[in-house]
């Protein structure tokens, strides 16, 4: 056991992640001994170089766990581009290569110092996601079938914003966290995801009302947002870096912590 590190969307802001590295402890690129790093997808696109984040995360040595994001799944074979300023033709071979040699992940699976496990993805498993793989008991169950890369990984729903999306693109609250509460099952173990927050960090506004909202907090400073959710705990960790980049936020660290998956 040692340390895990859950590091948010990067979102082409490649001075972000050279901080987060270094707050991490990292030096010349190297991650300590006893850390694990997963990212949870979404490093390019709205900041000024995703390239240089793609290059700063190619010079890494450590233990990296790299996850696919919709930014990411977007510029792969038979996908979509949606974004309105697009990769480089190099950036876009480099991010299929990643995908065809599996340096990209869909999922990863962390037990806590506590014992718990924790699903991590880009945007968190819905209840109907969820359902469709089976219903997996545990969170390495779920990465692994996840990491199978199903169809409905791509599932977009309604904007993004209802339960039939996948995990590359469920929104926080009314798709995701609305539905687990609505369960009359176990929930059957936590998650850590990026993609979108349930609040607003620039003017620390939330995004939700009712029982999500009751139900949850923030560190505003961190960029981190708990929900209890049946017993577990949903941890948002979308620093929301926009095209300036968050002034302040940290990743998500675990100490104590193993991935599983």
């Amino acid at each position: 056991m040692g340390r895990v590190a859950i590091v948010g969307d990067v979102g082409g802001h490649a001075e972000q992640l050279r901080w987060a590295l270094g707050w991490l402890g990292a030096r010349e690129s190297r991650l300590p001994a006893d850390l694990t790093v997963v990212q949870v997808g979404d490093l390019v696109d709205r900041g000024p170089d995703s390239v240089a984040v793609l290059d700063e995360v190619e010079r890494v040595a450590g233990r990296w766990v790299q996850l696919v994001g919709n930014h990411e799944a977007q510029y792969l074979p038979g996908r979509t581009v949606f974004w309105p300023d697009p990769l480089a033709a190099a950036g876009v071979a480099r991010l299929r290569e990643w995908w065809s040699v599996g340096r990209f992940g869909v999922a990863s699976a962390v037990r806590t110092a506590e014992g718990d496990e924790l699903l991590v993805t880009h945007a968190g498993l819905t209840v109907a996601a969820w359902q469709a793989l089976g219903e997996p008991g545990s969170a390495v169950e779920a990465a692994a079938l996840l990491n199978e890369r199903p169809a409905l990984i791509w599932e977009v729903g309604a904007h993004g914003r209802d339960e039939r999306a996948g995990p590359l693109w469920a929104e926080s609250g009314a798709a995701l966290h609305e539905p687990w509460m609505a369960y009359p099952g176990v929930v059957p173990f936590g998650q850590v995801h990026g993609h979108s927050a349930l609040v607003r960090y620039t003017d620390r506004q939330w995004r939700c009302a009712g029982r999500v909202r009751q139900r949850a907090t923030v560190d505003w400073d961190a960029r981190h947002v708990r929900v209890r959710v049946g017993g577990r705990v949903f941890l948002g960790v979308d620093p929301c870096h926009g095209k300036s980049g968050a002034e302040t936020w940290e990743p998500l660290v675990l100490e104590g912590a193993t991935v599983l998956a």
